[in-house]
């Protein structure tokens, strides 16, 4: 009985996530169009497009294998699994009833999704695809071992690569005692998050320029309810980003029980930092330009050496 609640629990905070996921895409592009003075298109407009991809049909390249049909789905599968790792309203620092918060285990979901992402751009046969991919895994290959010793340095400190532990015992601690290793570890989380989530400096999600293209050049290939997933999972994936970062540093507001009345608190906590990184994302995209892309390793090599030293300082 207890194994029951504690899956629903689990299901209810991933299909929060998921359904959410829009919904900070279009905040942020909303926040960008104020910012730029423009009027820009309303919130929903995220889940008008999906809805819209939905309805249409299907169109394949002659080249591309029966298994590209199957590749949106599994990047959409492998995105939606991180989703249930994550703290969003509840933490315990009790012991876990199912092992379901493990940190290896989230970052290498993400890192399979970006590897299919990038098979799909190829097998299509496309000139834009495989640079996409290219690039794609250019960029992983600088983010992923920054991310793992982030979130590394946390670890050590708690003791767990759970989550929910972390998120715990981060809760436990006083507002001011953070230290050294947890700033430089924020400060790459933060940088990491640019690069992860495909905005500028690293990415720019709005535009189709094949010279700019990173993430969007992988999906050229894809149509319909097929392009619809991996849209899905990029939202997904740019709000599971964001919760990991609240859950290591902010995880204030998260509920112990069941109570209606923490589960309220909970969740408004949990909005209000969903709130707070995504107009970071849109302050950052608005405050600078796009990078070249020989000089986003220089970028990305700021949080990478960040994470690096946030994690010798644990050690040493």
């Amino acid at each position: 009985m207890e194994e029951a609640a504690h899956i629903e629990k689990i299901a209810a905070q991933a299909g929060l996530l998921v359904l959410l996921g829009p919904l900070v895409t279009g905040f942020v592009q909303k926040l960008k169009a104020r910012l730029q003075c423009r009027q820009g298109a309303s919130i929903w407009q995220p889940y008008r497009d999906l809805a819209k991809l939905l309805r249409k049909g299907t169109v394949q390249s002659d080249s591309a294998s029966p298994f590209f049909r199957a590749i949106p789905v599994l990047v959409l599968a492998a995105t939606v699994t991180t989703t249930v790792m994550l703290p969003v309203l509840w933490a315990s620092s009790g012991p876990a009833l199912l092992p379901l918060g493990d940190a290896i285990l989230l970052l290498a979901l993400l890192a399979l999704a970006r590897f299919l992402c990038a098979i799909g751009a190829l097998d299509a046969g496309g000139a834009f695809g495989g640079m996409g991919a290219s690039r794609e895994m250019t960029v992983g290959l600088l983010v992923e071992p920054a991310l793992m010793m982030a979130v590394f340095s946390v670890a050590v400190a708690g003791g767990t690569t759970d989550l929910v532990h972390l998120a715990a015992r981060r809760a436990t601690l006083p507002a001011l005692s953070w230290q050294a290793p947890d700033l430089l570890a924020l400060f790459a989380m933060l940088v990491l998050a640019l690069a992860e989530t495909g905005r500028i400096p690293v990415d720019n999600p709005d535009t189709h320029l094949e010279l700019t293209m990173l993430h969007e050049g992988m999906l050229l290939e894809h149509s319909g309810p097929g392009l619809a997933c991996i849209v899905l999972a990029t939202h997904t994936k740019q709000i599971v980003i964001l919760t990991l970062v609240a859950a290591l540093f902010f995880p204030l507001g998260l509920a112990d029980g069941s109570a209606p009345g923490a589960l309220v608190l909970a969740g408004l906590a949990f909005l209000a930092k969903l709130l707070a990184l995504a107009i970071f994302l849109g302050l950052v995209e608005s405050s600078y330009a796009k990078l070249r892309f020989f000089r986003v390793p220089q970028f990305l090599g700021l949080g990478l050496v960040c994470a690096f030293l946030a994690l010798a300082l644990r050690i040493l």
